[in-house]
């Protein structure tokens, strides 16, 4: 992401800034909390793609650093409380919200950044940025619950699959891209444009996920979470559907009730590797991103739509 950076080197500075500003609160122990989050955020993936998609269309404005910071609001927001609803203790290598200060502060602090969010938006009239981006929150739960419903029954419906990581996963970014093109155009074919854009990238990055299960010589060991999870993955998805019914019995019934069985959960693995489950969720992910490539080659060929290039590219070959 070296280019993305470099091309974005005063511009994140700026953002940084006024992220923290708007993260800030009366509340000390609110405020210590927003601190602890504001300095293990991650990649910040989503406000480049922003800022990137407004210099794509436009010049970068404050309507765009606000576009940025409610992106990075909202997802903060929905980490939180998936932290809460996975129960899980560890967010980027260190202690979640929800290991430091359990359920009812962690659900409290998700609905201050999403109150915070909607705020900023309001306060400067950005309605439309921020009817892009609260769609985005609305798909993102019904993708969740679609996919808790799901995975109950194993629905092993491939369609079903692209349905859940299209709302879940890729509407955010589509909304990001959507909102950052919006910003420094007022154009709606060309925030339309972006958002296609952005969903194909978060298709191709949710796959991306998918394939982290299972292992790979960069990667390392596989850890088998999803199937743990009972969570439905492409891989997963075309083996069972590929192999024959005893077999897919043996498979379902271990995802069902052994999936806490390490030796199980590599078996399934070892049986999602030979039957071509990994090439062929490659092969759609790569289908994915080349689309959204092909969707930027629109543009007028620069730097700044060569560091979204480099972001596209980081999203499938990244090795975590």
């Amino acid at each position: 992401m070296q280019l993305s950076q470099n091309i974005l080197k005063d511009e994140l500075i700026i953002f940084e800034k006024k992220f923290k500003e708007a993260v800030k609160s009366q509340t000390p122990l609110l405020d210590r909390i927003m601190r602890f989050i504001v300095n293990r955020k991650g990649k910040q993936l989503r406000p480049m793609f922003v800022l990137l998609s407004a210099k794509l269309c436009g010049d970068i404005n404050e309507s765009t650093y606000r576009a940025a910071s409610l992106v990075e609001l909202l997802h903060t927001a929905t980490l939180v409380h998936d932290d809460v609803v996975d129960e899980s203790l560890e967010r980027r290598n260190f202690f979640s919200t929800y290991a430091l200060w359990k359920t009812k502060i962690s659900v409290l602090v998700g609905d201050y950044l999403l109150a915070k969010g909607l705020l900023l938006s309001l306060d400067h009239n950005d309605f439309r940025i921020l009817q892009l981006l609260s769609n985005a929150v609305r798909l993102m739960s019904e993708g969740e619950l679609l996919q808790i419903e799901k995975s109950r029954s194993l629905n092993l419906n491939e369609d079903i699959y692209f349905e859940i990581i299209r709302n879940k996963t890729a509407s955010l970014l589509a909304s990001s891209c959507a909102a950052g093109a919006f910003s420094s155009s007022n154009n709606e074919a060309l925030a339309e444009k972006l958002r296609s854009f952005g969903e194909n990238v978060g298709i191709a990055f949710q796959i991306k996920d998918d394939l982290f299960d299972y292992g790979n010589e960069a990667v390392g060991k596989p850890t088998g979470n999803d199937i743990k999870e009972k969570k439905i993955t492409l891989p997963l998805i075309y083996t069972l559907n590929k192999i024959d019914k005893a077999q897919k019995r043996e498979l379902i019934y271990i995802i069902k009730n052994k999936n806490k069985d390490a030796e199980k959960v590599r078996y399934v693995i070892n049986k999602v590797v030979e039957n071509g489950g990994i090439k062929y969720a490659t092969e759609k992910m790569n289908m994915y991103r080349d689309e959204a490539l092909k969707i930027l080659y629109e543009f007028e060929d620069n730097d700044v739509r060569k560091a979204l290039e480099e972001l596209v590219r980081f999203t499938t070959d990244r090795k975590y």
